[in-house]
């Protein structure tokens, strides 16, 4: 196979040879490359897609993707796979599904293409063995990856990713990962996962926001944590994204938002989801039901005190507008809410994990009669631990909050930097 810019890790030490382009065949001719526009970055898949898909002929490949799999033409990466000939012998759609039609915690079960005619087989939810079943059904001895990630480990792509990664090992296929650009780039910040609260919206220790694509996860995965289940690759490829560096944020690739998921509407929703999704272990809103959701956050019965707060505390690279909104589905359907909605003034300086401490001690603090947690604590399998909820509830201040995970996140900073691709 002759990808352009490649990594691979084979069933021995981590190796990552880069090819630059050009043939891996003596007297073959040079394979038609993908030109990146000014300012514009390209994907792993407009990569494979400008040569026509020609690696993967009389390959089985086993396609995880969703709407996200997308090319700058609009197609998706298996429709195009298909009119050019090379057709996969299955897809596997994550939450919400293939063609993304489900809600959050639905899926759109096992079903036949209409428009290409694949068998689609509903991953959500399938442990190791029961993906691994279904790559065995299907014929799969490829399984290739493309699905865009937002940045925080409650999203549930990446561990659809980790267990499509040890099902794959189990059958001995091999795996690819067609990498996408960090929508909110590679710094790493927030808490580590505490083992013992491993769920599905983050099953081993990461950080909240772990800063990585997810072809570096994809690394970081085989080598820290495939052991421990067991399993080993046969292969591993990540097909490189061109033009994407450490500090480039989405608005600076020259690509078009996908919606990953429903309630992910806009760029400037990743830049704050991997703090204010948070508020999901809250009973307040989280704006699911409105336009704006995990920047919208209220309940009945806030005021204006809530944003004069925050805005007191001057919270870098962050503006708060008071908001009255009334959900349309989820908490508090059809009634009136106050909060706040959160704009992000400036990337750079901005912190989404620190900004939602603040709004979650400044909330408790005004409004003790309306704030609580979720019954489930479900804010713990969000954060990693029961640590944040017992220092909030205990009255701990921002500062003293975020201070607690400074030696863990530091430890994950170091730990992750030889699985990193991009500078």
């Amino acid at each position: 196979m002759n990808l352009n810019r490649r990594h691979f890790l084979g069933a021995g030490a981590l190796a990552v040879p880069v090819l630059a382009g050009g043939s891996a065949v003596a007297g073959a001719q040079p394979e038609p490359q993908a030109q990146a526009h000014p300012g514009r970055v390209l994907t792993g898949a407009e990569q494979l897609a400008a040569q026509g898909w020609r690696s993967f002929t009389g390959r089985k490949l086993g396609v995880l993707s969703n709407p996200t799999g997308v090319l700058l033409n609009g197609d998706h990466i298996v429709d195009s796979m298909v009119a050019a000939g090379v057709r996969p012998v299955a897809a596997f759609g994550p939450e919400h599904g293939f063609r993304g039609s489900a809600q959050a915690g639905g899926s759109e079960g096992d079903y036949t293409d209409p428009r290409t005619g694949v068998p689609v087989y509903d991953a959500y939810g399938a442990d190791a063995t029961k993906l691994a079943s279904l790559f065995t059904k299907a014929g799969v001895d490829t399984v290739v990856f493309d699905i865009a990630d937002v940045g925080a480990r409650f999203y549930t792509y990446i561990w659809s990713l980790y267990t499509a990664m040890v099902a794959a090992a189990q059958v001995k296929a091999a795996f690819v990962v067609l990498d996408r650009p960090n929508p909110i780039g590679g710094r790493a910040a927030g808490p580590l996962l505490d083992p013992k609260f491993s769920s599905g919206i983050g099953k081993k220790p990461i950080v909240q926001q772990h800063g990585m694509t997810v072809g570096e996860l994809a690394r970081f995965f085989a080598e820290e944590f495939l052991p421990g289940e067991g399993v080993k690759l046969e292969r591993l490829e990540v097909v490189q994204v061109r033009g994407w560096q450490r500090d480039t944020l989405f608005a600076q690739t020259g690509l078009n938002w996908v919606l990953p998921s429903p309630n992910m509407p806009t760029p400037d929703t990743a830049l704050v989801y991997p703090g204010t999704g948070m508020f999901e272990g809250t009973v307040f809103s989280e704006g699911r039901g409105t336009t704006r959701p995990f920047e919208i956050i209220g309940a009945p019965g806030l005021d204006w005190r809530w944003r004069e707060k925050l805005e007191d505390l001057a919270l870098p690279g962050a503006r708060f507008r008071e908001i009255y909104f009334v959900p349309t589905f989820s908490k508090f359907v059809n009634q009136t809410c106050g909060g706040v909605q959160v704009s992000v003034e400036d990337p750079r300086a901005f912190d989404a994990i620190r900004t939602a401490v603040a709004m979650l001690v400044t909330a408790k603090a005004l409004h003790p009669d309306v704030f609580a947690w979720r019954p489930d604590n479900y804010v713990d399998k969000l954060s990693g631990s029961s640590r944040l909820r017992a220092m909030v509830d205990a009255g701990a201040g921002v500062d003293e909050v975020t201070g607690a995970w400074r030696t863990e996140l530091a430890e994950f900073d170091r730990k992750r930097r030889r699985h990193l691709l991009y500078r």
